[in-house]
């Protein structure tokens, strides 16, 4: 079963999600995905990949962030480009916050009989594994987390884009490789970062987070290099490290997605995430 909502975070902006599982009146434990930069929850094999989840006992909820370019109306693909460039990293930690919020609610978005409030997981991709991270150190009600391909830090490549003119115009242009659209970046997102480091610095938050954390990333990775895993680990040194050979940065997952199956590299990261968190209930 999958079933579509919708969430209102107090920031004013709702977002979509969906949960997918298998309804038997047992509770089971949730896991929350969270996608990455230029990503959204329907992204490639995403839906494969919650109903893989869903076939093991689980109760998997996508959801895409409120300013990631979809919108409520249209959320098969980015098109808001104007929201693109006011999201920043705050506003996604709120959207998480407003997920968890709602299925702790009297009216979660699926029967509560379904549900182990006390097992919740989060696993996130590049951009959002940084922010699964963050998320989890300020709230307590996450059992533990898995990153896949996770971003070390928020602002590593900042320097690449020439931070003086980007403060001076307010803007920068991103080009989304798919579709050829240039997305803008607004200077919004650095300033948010700024005036909530403490929030947002993941060297220094993962040293906080207190729940078990798994650590994916691709040998093959084209994007983010693995070297990015290391410093997390080094950062967090009780986490659990696994390189995949021949892995690349999206699993092998592309969009669209046409096949039946999960890539082999996102079949073999759902199995470790699995038995991780099987291990952590």
């Amino acid at each position: 079963m999958k079933v579509d909502f919708v969430v209102y975070p107090d920031h004013g902006r709702p977002f979509t999600a969906d949960a997918t599982y298998w309804p038997d009146s047992n509770s089971k434990p949730i896991v929350i995905f969270a996608h990455g930069f230029k990503g959204f929850k329907d992204w490639g094999h995403f839906n494969h990949l919650a109903t893989y989840f869903a076939k093991q006992g689980f109760v998997f909820i996508k959801f895409n962030f409120a300013y990631n370019g979809t919108s409520v109306d249209n959320y098969s693909d980015m098109h808001d480009i104007e929201a693109f460039g006011q999201n920043n990293f705050s506003l996604e930690l709120d959207d998480m916050q407003a997920l968890i919020e709602l299925l702790h609610s009297d009216n979660p978005p699926i029967e509560k009989q379904e549900l182990d409030l006390n097992r919740i997981y989060l696993v996130g991709h590049s951009r959002g594994g940084g922010a699964v991270i963050l998320k989890a150190a300020e709230e307590p009600r996450v059992k533990a987390v898995a990153t896949w391909a996770a971003v070390n830090r928020y602002d590593n490549r900042w320097d690449e884009l020439q931070m003086d003119e980007w403060k001076e115009r307010g803007v920068q242009y991103v080009q989304n490789a798919r579709t050829g659209i240039e997305m803008p970046l607004y200077y919004q997102i650095v300033e948010n970062f700024i005036e909530n480091k403490y929030r947002l610095d993941i060297p220094t938050v993962v040293k906080r987070v207190k729940q078990p954390l798994l650590l994916l990333h691709g040998e093959e990775d084209e994007t983010l290099p693995t070297q990015m895993a290391h410093d997390l680990k080094n950062w967090k040194p009780d986490a659990e490290m696994h390189l995949l050979p021949e892995a690349d940065h999206s699993f092998g997952g592309h969009h669209p997605y046409e096949h039946e199956e999960l890539p082999k590299a996102a079949h073999a990261a759902a199995d470790l995430t699995i038995d991780f968190f099987h291990r952590h209930a």
